[in-house]
């Protein structure tokens, strides 16, 4: 059965590099980063909520498509509420594939100075929102987000290798 990864959390804890590497040791696994699809939208530095959430349905669209061709997907996408949650647990269901999220966690300070290292295109837009104030947000509303239910791998001492053989542990047969 094909898989959807989500791979959830704040900015700067490693989804990206994570999907990435996923998907380069699991051919036919899309990598679908949708910071790099709103990317794609005129205007977004401008308005990056407003395109983030022109984005997500497509994003899902994408990702139910590639689940129904009987292939995995990751996807590094930061929610913060349960019903986003939802949304991307049904789009796996209505493509015959199981939905499974791992919340990735570092304490803010380990994030904030992997944000101002990256150089990511996105960055930009998370800079003019506040940059360091809105990825300290983020890291409160986790708070309230994670549960006990919650699959997280912490990702704050740890090596990219590291946390990618986490995840793969984590991951059911």
């Amino acid at each position: 059965m094909p898989r959807l990864i989500h791979l959830n959390g704040p900015t700067g804890v490693g989804k990206s590099t994570i999907a990435a590497r996923y998907a380069a040791d699991h051919p036919r696994t899309l990598n679908l980063d949708a910071d790099e699809i709103v990317r794609l939208v005129g205007g977004w530095q401008d308005d990056f909520y407003g395109a983030v959430d022109l984005v997500r349905p497509l994003a899902l669209s994408m990702a139910a498509t590639h689940l129904a061709s009987g292939h995995d997907v990751v996807m590094p996408q930061l929610i913060a509420r349960r019903h986003e949650r939802d949304r991307f647990a049904d789009a796996a269901r209505s493509a015959g594939a199981q939905y499974l999220e791992f919340v990735l966690l570092a304490p803010p300070e380990t994030t904030i100075d992997r944000f101002r290292r990256r150089g990511h295109p996105i960055d930009q837009a998370v800079e003019a929102l506040g940059g360091e104030t809105v990825i300290r947000r983020v890291h409160e509303h986790f708070a309230t987000y994670v549960t006990a239910l919650t699959t997280t791998i912490d990702t704050g001492g740890a090596e990219a290798g590291q946390t990618y053989e986490e995840l793969l542990a984590a991951l059911p047969a």
